[in-house]
């Protein structure tokens, strides 16, 4: 039985990490969760920091019509639940990408669900920016672009690298979900393979990889988080020692 077992097409592709492999399927889970993510935060990134700078007492005032459409937009898309959104956003992905099944189709959806979390995120990093540090720049004469470039994303980034890891994180498991209807990756593995032909070892192995995957990335996010954040709170140390000795 144990021979009959080990001779299963399924379970020599899992031992053996052929091409339809395990590592393949690690390949397919972080080529579309980094492709994803980097567009996401093409997309989510301007989002967010128009969302706040464009507030009525924002350094760069917009319309109120444009700043509540950005709103809706960023609410709405974050209310509707990754499954159901992939399955409305499949026909995009046949139209752009000339497909609507594996692990590229996925990525269409993964970008249009993780946008706007990006969005909030960036949000809420820049919303931690002490607000005498923009008026300080504002006095000095910087246009509303130096401040967001040369004060604002600086000041902001441990907190900006943090939001960058839990939104990697998030779309990683996405993906995972994607496998359900198609997507490829460890989530098709795990639904294909392990849980509808009851190979219960390749789902639990596909569990934990994943948790690794999310641990992996998780301990490099924070450990660049915390560095940046020591730096700059050297840096704001070191300007201050400065200023006294001027003043003295």
């Amino acid at each position: 039985m144990l021979s009959d077992l080990l001779q299963n097409p399924e379970v020599q592709r899992l031992l053996l990490l052929t091409e339809d492999g395990l590592l393949f399927a690690i390949w397919e889970t972080i080529y579309a969760t980094v492709l994803s993510t980097l567009f996401a935060y093409i997309i989510g990134l301007p989002l967010g920091v128009l969302v706040v700078v464009g507030e009525k007492n924002g350094i760069l005032p917009l319309p109120k019509p444009l700043m509540n459409v950005l709103n809706v937009i960023i609410n709405l898309l974050r209310s509707v639940p990754f499954l159901i959104l992939m399955v409305l956003v499949i026909p995009l992905s046949r139209v752009v990408l000339g497909t609507s099944i594996g692990t590229v189709a996925t990525i269409i959806p993964l970008i249009v669900a993780a946008f706007p979390f990006v969005a909030r995120l960036v949000e809420a990093s820049l919303r931690e920016i002490d607000k005498g540090v923009v008026e300080a720049a504002q006095a000095m004469g910087c246009s509303p672009f130096q401040i967001i470039w040369k004060v604002m994303l600086p000041e902001s980034l441990p907190s900006l690298i943090t939001g960058f890891t839990t939104a990697f994180i998030t779309i990683l498991s996405y993906g995972a979900m994607a496998g359900a209807i198609g997507g490829g990756g460890l989530g098709s593995m795990a639904l294909n393979l392990g849980y509808q032909r009851r190979m219960f070892i390749v789902l639990w192995v596909s569990v934990i990889v994943l948790v690794i995957l999310v641990q992996i990335f998780q301990t490099i996010g924070t450990h660049f988080s915390i560095s940046l954040d020591r730096r700059l709170t050297s840096v704001k140390k070191t300007r201050k020692d400065h200023s006294a000795k001027s003043q003295d």
